[in-house]
């Protein structure tokens, strides 16, 4: 594999991550607004390691709002 292969394949890796990564920040509750939005920017402006990061410690961070029961 060429080394032009390994790092288009590498870009393409961590901006799945990273789409990963903000789908889950919008779908998370962290307590305030500017806290999801700082997540959010850091993933989005900082290329590899706000990923990294937000894996790291922020995935944890955040709580998924609990699904309400089918209405009877």
């Amino acid at each position: 594999m060429s080394t032009g292969m390994v790092v288009v394949l590498t870009g393409v890796v961590f901006f799945l991550l990273t789409c990963v990564a903000i789908l889950d920040i919008a779908r998370k509750d962290f307590g305030s607004i500017q806290m999801k939005a700082l997540w959010g920017f850091l993933v989005a402006v900082v290329p590899f390691i706000g990923v990294i990061i937000y894996f790291l410690i922020g995935y944890k961070k955040g709580k998924r709002p609990v699904a309400e029961g089918p209405a009877d």
